[in-house]
C-alpha cells in the first residue's frame, strides 16, 4: 500500500520538479497548450544516399534549390543564415521578403532531411529603435512548415562581446540601451523526436561533453572576422558541439549558408560528411581551402 501510495505521488507531482522522477506528464502534452503546434508523426524511417559525387563537395548556388540531394538524406543541417543587413552578401530585403527567402530554404531542408534529423540555427538578432527578434521569427516559420521545436540554446559570447559603451542614456531612466552578449541556436526536428541509426553508426560523444552540450546556455568566444576572412563566422566549437550531440560517426551534415566552412570543418573533426552552398563564389573559394588546410594539419605527421 505504502508503494502504491508513493507510486501515485510521483504521477501527481508537478510537471518539472527538479531530479528524475517517475512523473507522467501526458495530460500536460494532450492539454490544449499544445492543440496548434505541430504533432510528432508515425513515419517509417527513410534514408536516402547522397551520390558519392555529391558528398563532401560545396555548391555555388542558391539553397532554395537544393537538387543535388535525395530526399532524405541529410542528418543535420546547422547554419548562421545571412543577417540582410548590408553586408556584400545580402540583398535588401524588407523583413516579410528576407523571411520568405529563409522559409523557402527551411522547406527544402525540411525535405533532405532523413525522419528524426535535426535543423539548428544560430541567429543574433537586429537593431534597437525598434529591436528586431528574428529568432522569434524564425521559431514562427519553422513551426509553420511543421518542424518540432526542440529547445533553444543561448550562446553567452560574454568573454569576446564588443566592449562597445552604447547604454543609451548614461545612468539616467530616459533610454537605457541593453547590449546583446548572446546569441540564439535554436533546435528543430522534422517529424519525430527520435531518430534512427539504421546502420549501426557509432556515438562519438564523450561523458562530461554529453552533460555539458545537453545545457541550454554555452559560453565560448565568437570567431574573429579578420582571423577567418568572412564578415559573420561562427567558431568550430558551435557546430561541433551540434553535430557531436545529434548526429552519429559517418553521418552527413548540410550548410545552407556554408560561408567560410566552419561547419565542414568541424565535420571533418568529427568523422562526418559535408555539403554546403553558398551563393558567393569567393567564400565557396575560401571555405575550400580552409577545408584543405585543416585536412592537411590534420594528417600532418605528429612530432610528439
Amino acid at each position: 500500500m505504502t508503494a502504491q501510495r508513493r507510486k501515485r505521488g510521483t504521477q501527481t507531482s508537478s510537471f518539472g520538479s527538479p531530479g528524475r522522477i517517475n512523473h507522467d506528464s501526458t495530460p500536460f502534452y494532450t492539454s490544449k497548450l499544445y492543440d496548434s503546434l505541430p504533432k510528432e508523426q508515425r513515419v517509417e524511417y527513410k534514408e536516402n544516399p547522397i551520390p558519392s559525387e555529391f558528398l563532401d563537395a560545396l555548391f555555388c548556388k542558391s539553397s532554395e534549390k537544393m537538387d543535388e540531394l535525395p530526399d532524405s538524406s541529410v542528418h543535420l543541417m546547422v547554419t548562421s543564415p545571412p543577417y540582410n543587413v548590408g553586408k556584400e552578401y545580402d540583398e535588401n530585403l524588407t523583413l516579410e521578403e528576407y523571411r520568405k527567402f529563409l522559409k523557402r530554404v527551411w522547406e527544402e531542408v525540411y525535405r533532405v532531411l532523413v525522419p528524426g534529423g535535426r535543423a539548428c540555427i544560430n541567429i543574433a538578432n537586429l537593431g534597437r529603435k525598434p529591436y528586431i527578434p528574428l529568432h522569434a521569427f524564425i521559431v514562427e516559420d519553422m513551426i509553420d512548415l511543421g518542424f518540432l521545436m526542440r529547445g533553444e540554446i543561448i550562446w553567452n559570447k560574454a568573454s569576446s562581446a564588443s566592449p562597445s559603451t552604447a547604454w543609451g542614456s548614461w545612468l539616467s531612466a530616459v533610454n537605457p540601451t541593453l547590449r546583446d552578449i548572446h546569441e540564439y541556436i535554436l533546435v528543430f526536428s522534422k517529424g519525430t523526436f527520435g531518430r534512427k541509426n539504421r546502420n549501426k553508426r557509432k556515438n562519438t560523444i564523450a561523458r562530461e561533453e554529453f552533460l555539458a552540450f545537453t545545457k541550454s546556455v554555452w559560453t565560448f568566444p565568437a570567431e574573429p572576422a579578420h582571423k577567418v576572412g568572412h564578415p559573420a563566422p561562427f567558431p568550430v566549437e558551435l557546430p561541433y558541439r551540434l553535430i557531436q550531440l545529434y548526429t552519429f560517426e559517418g553521418d552527413v551534415v548540410l550548410d545552407p549558408f556554408i560561408g567560410s566552412g566552419q561547419a565542414a570543418i568541424a565535420a571533418v573533426k568529427t568523422k562526418r560528411h559535408y555539403v554546403g552552398y553558398d551563393i558567393d563564389e569567393e567564400y565557396i573559394k575560401l571555405a575550400e581551402r580552409r577545408i584543405r588546410e585543416f585536412l592537411t594539419e590534420l594528417n600532418a605527421p605528429k612530432l610528439f
